[in-house]
Parts: structure tokens; sequence; C-alpha cells
């Protein structure tokens, strides 16, 4: 069983190693399409696309019955949460955004995951509704699933709830606490690697409590609480050149993290409107992403180095295709 084990885990590995376009990869985008269809959760407008389905296969390690699963749970929330996936545009929420709320980092640790900051005392719960804050995090979401070397190796992510207050707390009911826990577990093409929590308030438990059923056991198992005496645990799980100094790094700052980050979001505001009309035929839409292309030829220095690779990846073959067709 263990020599079973470990074959299966380095074939997964393998698999997930290959290039987007590999024929190797084809056989199981083409299975997964074909048991979509039949369990009807293929669209009824715009195909599944390649690039799509790839993203369920790498986050289920090419289980083909595991990433169908994925897949629905994804089609069935998307459906049913249209208060926070029917308006996926940065601009809506630029205010939360310039407060410094949310940074995606841009070094990777050292398994090669994503590493995400949430301040969530920055949320101001007069201005900004939960729905609205979750939002963000949906957003980051798509664009980040779209980078072949996240849908590897996973993110991280960091909570900071200081200034976490009983205003915070009342936002949270148990409807959207399983809205949550759904993103985090099984409903999102994402591996979570781990979940690090810092300056958490006692009452900030009672919250954390009506999520926690919801989750599946290996996610409890990553969830990590610090306190408020947090910079030298995180070394633990954080290389320091990861980590902005307010976190006990020293990379970029965390409010030029934010800024960065929000204007990566902006750049992205028409893929994102896109995902949110159709997040199927996201990754095929040679039009748009030629676009995109065209603008990063211009804004190169904006452009923060992960969504070159997105943009390079898939655009540059677009653009070929359509000036083929020309003639």
């Amino acid at each position: 069983f263990l020599s079973f084990f470990v074959r299966k885990l380095k074939e997964n590995f393998y698999l997930s190693e290959l290039p987007d376009e590999s024929e190797q990869l084809r056989a199981f985008v083409s299975r997964l399409r074909q048991a979509a269809d039949e369990a009807g959760g293929g669209p009824a407008g715009p195909p599944l696309s390649d690039g799509f389905l790839l993203k369920f296969l790498r986050a289920r390690d090419f289980d083909v019955e595991l990433s169908l699963k994925l897949l629905l749970n994804y089609l069935r929330w998307r459906r049913d949460s249209p208060e926070i996936s029917s308006c996926l545009s940065p601009s809506s929420v630029l205010g939360l955004l310039h407060m410094s709320y949310h940074a995606v980092l841009p070094q990777r640790d050292h398994a090669g995951s994503r590493v995400l900051i949430y301040r969530i005392g920055q949320w101001n719960t007069k201005d900004w509704s939960p729905y609205q804050v979750f939002r963000v995090s949906l957003m980051t979401s798509e664009i980040i699933s779209m980078e072949t070397e996240t849908q590897r190796r996973g993110l991280k992510a960091i909570f900071d709830l200081q200034g976490w207050s009983l205003g915070h707390a009342l936002q949270i009911n148990p409807s959207l606490a399983k809205k949550i826990s759904c993103v985090l577990s099984d409903s999102f093409p994402l591996k979570v690697r781990g979940i690090h929590l810092v300056n958490e308030p006692r009452f900030f438990r009672p919250v954390f409590a009506m999520i926690r059923p919801f989750l599946p056991e290996k996610i409890k198992q990553r969830i990590h609480m610090h306190g408020a005496d947090f910079h030298s645990d995180l070394r633990h799980f954080f290389h320091p050149h990861v980590l902005p100094p307010e976190y006990g790094g020293h990379g970029p700052g965390i409010d030029e993290a934010c800024q960065d980050w929000t204007n990566q979001l902006l750049h992205f505001e028409h893929i994102l409107s896109q995902i949110a009309a159709h997040p199927t035929e996201m990754n095929s839409n040679k039009y748009l992403m030629s676009f995109i292309f065209v603008y990063f030829l211009y804004n190169k220095p904006l452009i923060h180095p992960e969504c070159v690779n997105i943009i390079y990846k898939t655009a540059f073959c677009n653009i070929v295709q359509i000036v083929s067709t020309c003639y």
C-alpha cells in the first residue's frame, strides 16, 4: 500500500508539473469535461475551457472524480451566492483597498505558495458590508488561480485581527460563515496550505467557532493561532524575505504591498468582469487576453511579475491565431 501511495504521489506531481499545453493533460481535461456534461454541470452558455478545467484538476491532483465534485461545488456556490460572485469589480471596493486592507506579497514562500495578508482592522463596518469585504478575497482568488504555479503550490493566508471589534463580529452570521468555509474547503480550485491568525482577541473565538464546524479536518490542522507575540513564530513558517517588516520580515512594507496588489486588481478589472459573467470560459477568450497583452507592452513596469506569466503564456499565442485567421 505504501509503495502504491508513493507511486501515486510521484505521478500526480509529474502531471501537475506538465505545461498546460501538454498532450498528456488533454486526456484528463476531456474526461473531466465529459463527466461535467454527464452530471449536468456543463454551462448552458459558453463551453468549459481547457484552462478552466485544468484549475480543478490541479487542485485535486488529477483525480477526475474529485475534480468533478470540486467543479460542481464551485458552480453551485457561485449560483447560490450572487450577492458575492455577481460583481467582481475592484473599483467597487476601491475605498476598502486603499485602506491597506489586503495584499498578495510579491515573493512566494519556500514551498512556492502564494502568501496573502488580510488586515481585518482596516475594515470599517459602517462603510463596507461583509459581502463586499469577502468579494475582495474572491477577486484575488480568481486572479491567482489563473497562475499555473499557484495551481501547483497553493496559497497561505495571514489574517491580522488587530482592531477586530464587536462590530466586526456582529457582521458574521452563520450563513456567511458557511459561505466562507465552503470557499476554504471544497468550492474553489485553490489548495489552501496554511491559515495564520495573528493579533486575535478573545472575542474572535466565538466567530471562529461558527466557521470551524464547516471546515474539513485537513484545513483545521492547517490553522495556526499566533496571538500578539507572533513575529518570531511566523518565521517558523515564512522566510523573512517574504514578509513585510510589520510581520517580522524584511520584504516590502505592508502599505506598499497593499497598494501594489490594488494596482494589479485594477489592471485586471476587465478580466474579472468577464469571470463574473462567464467564469467557465475564462482562459480561452483570445481577444480579451490579446488586449491585456497589448496593454502589458505599454505598462510593463506596473505589472506584477506573477501576472506577467499569465499574460505571456496565453496572449501571444492568441494574437498569432487571430492574425492567422485574417489571411
